[in-house]
């Protein structure tokens, strides 16, 4: 398992720490690195810093808010940490970033980042959602809560830690690397192919190993997940309007008129039963695209996985008591993995405010989240979820898509994966296998045709509360299980020397 900062940690201690993660016995003299362990312990208030400035400065594509200063900021973040080119490239949405790393070396990986995050509320927040403030989580240590600490800042400015230290420290790059990082990852990564798909961009993609993307692997138990793929999404709303509908009315009126007038509300609510089954766990929708049913070799992942992570910890973290059925752990984690979805993410129409206004809106909107697995594309789930509507008398309600993509996979035999499994292996962990992460990022554009690429996430720490109030990334652990940043950034280090290999 990974050396913990303990308690009270001092710099000598976090430098000792680092010390264990990176002792091998494998390690020859000329890749020792014990020289970037000690530079990231001397670096990490700046690095912590550069993570708070981070937070700080949001953009968020749902509110056109941050644009183009955070690809801006991005590009500065990625020329700072060494990389000699980093140019802002602008798509028919947010604009992205393409940047290189030439260290001369005989290998190139690829990295995949977003700067984009997700809306927030503050009033749902116990620390201010920008401020980057550091508070002590019982069990944990000393944490770092902001809009986009985990998801993906934080990962992503460890892995900067590392690039900083490893140059700090005189050492020259193991390998080169090609960095794409996109500004509309939260709104379903609707302009990633004009990003990924530019001759510039491909031609430098070709010639890398793989392209990862900075995370932070490990739960609270210490276990980490070797994902070999992730689902893919389609982001859409569901618009009942009396404009388009032909009934009901074109603006709000009293709620009294319900005796004589049609509800675009109520038509949008019988529009949505029909996508599911009574429960809501099943889709309906006719035509829709057959997901794979699980491999043998994947189920046995799934049962090899079950064994080593806490089902009790896992309901904690996410606030349940129940799997849908009462399945069984096992058989709930083959559900996760083999099933596709159909969410609603918000309801909304007329008057959510305090006390009651009686109203008969005359419109209301649905925001859903269509999770794809392996056999099922975005393209065929749209065209069947429209399909379905006209058929069942639906015609009327828009469908309006604003991002989403394939699901991805990889095989566990990739370097790219592999590598991973040493440097776990290394530090006396023994990495899950997993058939595919059950959120969705969009991978699919280096793993599927033209580029074929190996793609993976890798990065040790801890942090939870994506999309969510009060979110967090570790910054100092007092947790024996899990490493604090300086510890994050030193899994990166470790990882890139081994890609080297």
């Amino acid at each position: 398992m990974m050396a913990s900062i303990p308690k009270k940690t001092s710099l000598a201690a976090i430098v000792a720490c680092a010390a264990v993660l990176v002792a091998s016995p494998t390690l020859s003299a000329e890749t020792d690195l014990s020289d970037i362990s000690r530079e990231i312990a001397k670096r990490h208030d700046e690095a912590v810093k550069r993570l708070r400035d981070w937070i700080a400065a949001p953009a968020i594509a749902a509110e056109n808010l941050g644009y183009p200063e955070g690809a801006e900021r991005m590009a500065k973040l990625a020329r700072d940490a060494g990389f000699q080119k980093a140019t802002v490239i602008a798509t028919d949405g947010k604009p992205g970033v393409f940047a290189t790393l030439d260290a001369g070396a005989a290998k190139t990986v690829g990295l995949y980042f977003m700067y984009d995050v997700k809306q927030f509320d503050p009033a749902e927040w116990t620390s201010p959602p920008l401020e980057g403030k550091i508070v002590d989580k019982p069990g944990i240590g000393k944490a770092m809560v902001g809009r986009g600490t985990v998801n993906q800042k934080g990962p992503e400015a460890a892995l900067l830690a590392a690039l900083h230290a490893i140059r700090g420290a005189g050492k020259k790059m193991p390998v080169n690397l090609v960095l794409v990082a996109e500004g509309e990852e939260e709104i379903g990564s609707p302009h990633i192919g004009q990003l990924v798909h530019r001759p510039e961009v491909e031609a430098a993609l070709r010639n890398t190993v793989g392209v990862f993307m900075p995370s932070a692997a490990q739960d609270l138990d210490g276990v980490v997940t070797v994902s070999l793929g992730a689902k893919g999404v389609v982001e859409l709303e569901l618009v009942s309007s009396g404009e388009t509908w032909g009934r009901g009315p074109k603006k709000d009126i009293h709620s009294s008129l319900k005796a004589m007038v049609d509800s675009p509300a109520w038509r949008l609510v019988k529009a949505l039963d029909t996508l599911v089954s009574a429960d809501g766990n099943t889709i309906t929708i006719d035509g829709y695209p057959k997901p794979r049913p699980l491999t043998a070799d994947e189920k046995a992942m799934i049962a090899a996985a079950a064994k080593q992570r806490s089902e009790a910890t896992m309901k904690k973290q996410i606030t349940v008591d129940h799997w849908i059925d009462d399945l069984p752990w096992v058989e709930a984690n083959e559900r996760l993995e083999s099933q596709p979805t159909v969410n609603i993410e918000g309801l909304v129409g007329g008057y959510t405010g305090p006390g009651g206004k009686t109203v008969l809106p005359h419109r209301a909107v649905a925001k859903i989240d269509l999770r794809l697995v392996p056999d099922m594309t975005f393209a065929a789930a749209v065209a069947a979820l429209k399909s379905h509507l006209a058929k069942h008398g639906f015609s009327e309600i828009e469908v309006n898509v604003t991002g989403g993509y394939d699901p991805t996979s990889t095989p566990a035999a990739a370097p790219l994966i592999q590598a991973q499994v040493a440097v776990l292996k290394r530090a006396g962990i023994d990495g899950v296998l997993w058939p595919r992460n059950a959120g969705s990022y969009p991978g699919y554009v280096f793993t599927g045709a033209p580029l074929n690429l190996a793609s993976g996430h890798w990065g040790l720490g801890h942090g939870s509360g994506a999309h969510a109030p009060d979110e967090y990334y570790v910054i100092e652990s007092t947790n024996p299980r899990i490493q604090g940043f300086d510890g994050a950034a030193m899994s990166f280090v470790e990882y890139l020397y081994e890609l080297a290999k």
